[in-house]
């Protein structure tokens, strides 16, 4: 049986580098196209396989290819739009989307295979399916708040992440989390809202991507954290994904919790 063919899309980038790394030592896989922006030549040639700046064109080369793209929120609804148009695969991990962005994801997954999370740790996506029952068997008395902590080039706040782990928080409750949500605090702002979950964000150095939830309560406070020790993490999860995303069919958006 022929193995899976994967195209890194953003090749050149420190996600992209890793993902073709990963991708290329992973004998259930062939690292068979790298496409990036002109000027990054050389990161591409590196790889041994087919290289081009557009996608279209890498399409045409590789018909069969499995897409992975953690790029910007723009460029992956693009990508997507060419993939449906191509009648090809795709796995998306990029963060930061507007709900018209994913309703453009949902709208190509109808066309074509396309798998999307912000989130492609194996870790964090246990954590939303446990979190909502700690959440119901824990009850109102507890306080939930949420911190973030990633690099300093990180474009988008608070993190996809940090944004799934809170709805799944307030669905717990019944809440949603655009109503909830506290993303700032500052100045006298009175006691704390029972209804609420607060979000705080922060930026620095090199972290790939801590996440902790605090569940605090009369008493006592139980504090849940997931920590990203690097990039390969998120790459694994694009692969896994990729490999089952081989084997299903179009007509909607994916998503880890289908593979769980």
């Amino acid at each position: 049986m022929s193995v899976p063919v994967i195209i890194i899309h953003g090749a050149a980038g420190r996600m992209g580098q890793t993902l073709c790394a990963a991708a290329q030592a992973d004998p259930a896989l062939e690292l068979a196209g790298v496409v990036d922006r002109p000027g990054n030549e050389a990161k591409l040639a590196a790889w041994g396989c087919q290289m081009s700046h557009s996608l279209v064109e890498m399409l045409d080369k590789v018909p069969n290819g499995v897409v992975i793209d953690f790029s910007a929120p723009e460029a992956s609804v693009a990508v997507a739009r060419t993939v449906a148009e191509k009648g090809a695969c795709a796995v998306i991990g990029t963060t930061g989307l507007k709900e018209e962005q994913v309703a453009a994801l949902r709208d190509a997954a109808k066309k074509a295979r396309i798998f999307w999370s912000p989130n492609m740790s194996v870790g964090v996506n246990v954590l939303l399916k446990i979190l909502p029952d700690l959440v119901q068997k824990l009850g109102p008395a507890y306080d939930i708040e949420l911190t973030e902590i990633h690099h300093n080039k990180k474009a988008d706040a608070p993190s996809g992440t940090a944004i799934k782990l809170g709805q799944a928080l307030a669905e717990a409750r019944g809440w949603k989390l655009e109503e909830k949500g506290n993303f700032a605090r500052h100045g006298i702002i009175g006691p704390r809202p029972k209804e609420e979950i607060g979000v705080m964000t922060v930026r620095g150095g090199d972290v790939v991507g801590d996440h902790t939830i605090y569940l605090l309560g009369p008493g006592e406070r139980i504090e849940v954290t997931h920590r990203a020790h690097s990039r390969e993490t998120f790459a694994q999860g694009a692969l896994r994904a990729a490999k089952w995303l081989v084997g299903q069919k179009p007509g909607r958006l994916y998503t880890m919790a289908d593979i769980f």
